[in-house]
């Protein structure tokens, strides 16, 4: 049963981000404080991974089957969840200070045409189910502990439609925005929805001409004048649009599709050049573009353009490989992600 969340005492929290100009601050001093790698300025900066399916769990029978552990030959979300909060030191250890985490996860597949699983963190009244919202805390908590950043996306296409209507939409909205204010997160940077401008979104004030309303719910809700942070990404090779750009605090562009490092740069300027742009952190969440042993890559492409940069690997089905394909093993288990995470420690001087 779906259950709202329930008020709490807030926690003594350690780790808090902040927005100063196109700067992020941590605890009050930048990221990544004094940091230039050759030339390029690092400092200010919020390096990240997207590792959405922390809280996966699928509650259709006829699907759950295709995550089991090859080892079990079962799919255990807590023991997902256990090994993704196993992984953070390490993580931690190379410099990435942030990760996106979904609601409603991302495609198990890496990329699927249809998605008959039910892997939705919201009730189709908009209420949260508790033990997906146990997850999630386990994982802030840790991440808070840490010193990371967690980007808490709330919709994902291809599970919104579980959510009945706009009215259920705008209450899962408020929903998840309290239940963070109400633990006193501030560690936390909310992304309405992964990519607005993806046709599959079902609910039209998730689709990119109205996205900017729900922004505006979460920006107006606080607790003793605290606010969190919020904004929401666009698909591959997208520019944030006006309405956007107006509304959010950070602007999240995907890097999926861009081969050439040198249109990941162009997308940077052509974004500060939108109407309404501000000097505001321009945050790359996803991408799955690697070549990290080349000069020239999408990761220092966005570098460039002092854009903060995040690693995006959809991996397969199989406990082998990628961030994104259940069962997902968190380490750092292949060429790839140590590719990734070696640059990062070389990026960060961590």
């Amino acid at each position: 049963m779906a259950a709202a969340p329930a008020l709490l005492p807030a926690a003594v929290r350690k780790t808090e981000i902040a927005i100063r100009g196109d700067m992020f601050y941590l605890n009050g001093q930048p990221t990544y404080k004094g940091r230039t790698y050759q030339g390029r300025k690092v400092e200010g900066l919020l390096m990240n991974s997207r590792m959405v399916q922390g809280i996966f769990d699928d509650r259709n029978p006829a699907t759950r089957s295709k995550w089991a552990y090859p080892d079990t030959k079962k799919w255990d979300p807590e023991r997902n969840t256990r090994e993704f909060l196993a992984a953070m030191p390490e993580w931690r250890k190379h410099g990435l200070l942030a990760f996106t985490i979904n609601l409603q996860g991302g495609s198990p597949e890496g990329y699927s045409k249809s998605q008959p699983w039910d892997t939705s963190g919201i009730a189709p009244d908009g209420s949260l189910y508790p033990d997906f919202m146990k997850r999630l805390e386990r994982i802030l908590d840790r991440a808070d502990q840490l010193g990371m950043v967690a980007i808490v996306g709330y919709f994902y296409f291809g599970q919104d439609q579980r959510v009945k209507d706009e009215a259920a939409v705008r209450r899962a909205v408020e929903n998840a925005t309290n239940w963070l204010l109400d633990r006193d997160y501030r560690n936390v940077l909310v992304e309405v929805n992964n990519e607005t401008n993806v046709r599959a979104y079902d609910h039209e004030i998730l689709k990119p001409a109205r996205i900017h309303e729900l922004i505006d719910v979460v920006k107006g809700m606080n607790r003793k004048g605290r606010r969190l942070l919020t904004g929401t990404s666009y698909g591959g090779n997208a520019i944030p649009l006006p309405n956007v750009v107006k509304s959010s605090d950070f602007l999240l562009v995907h890097g999926n599709g861009v081969k050439d490092p040198k249109r990941i740069a162009q997308m940077v300027r052509e974004t500060r050049a939108v109407e309404g742009y501000r000097p505001m952190p321009i945050l790359f969440n996803e991408d799955d573009h690697f070549d990290f042993d080349k000069p020239e890559n999408n990761f220092l492409a966005a570098l460039s353009e002092y854009a903060s940069w995040g690693y995006f690997d959809p991996g397969a089905s199989d406990y082998s490989d990628g961030y994104q394909c259940p069962p997902v093993n968190w380490g750092l288990n292949t060429e790839r992600k140590r590719g990734f995470f070696q640059l990062l420690r070389a990026v960060t001087g961590a």
